[in-house]
């Protein structure tokens, strides 16, 4: 019996067009923040799972989770002050 598989990983593994360009690059470094402080939450979430969470806990999730928010925040507004329209112009 021949066995059919496919060799699609072997030619496209090394096309240009697989690696992330530089505006994808830029795009992640201006995302990073948000992406660190969610993971911190996420790790301090996990502390928690298997066992009842003492005020510490509870004080590193909401530092964690404080520390999201503003991440967010100044992500939201470095991307709209781009789009803002000048006044007096």
């Amino acid at each position: 019996m021949k066995h059919i598989v496919t060799v699609q990983e072997a030619v496209t593994a090394f096309a240009d067009w697989i690696e992330p360009t530089n505006a994808e690059l830029d795009a992640i470094e201006q995302e990073m923040p948000a992406i660190t402080a969610g993971v911190d939450l996420l790790n301090a979430q996990i502390i928690t799972l298997d066992r009842t969470p003492s005020e510490l806990d509870q004080q590193r999730i909401r530092r964690a989770w404080r520390r999201l928010l503003t991440a967010r925040r100044e992500q939201a507004n470095r991307t709209t002050d781009g789009m803002l329209p000048e006044v007096g112009a």
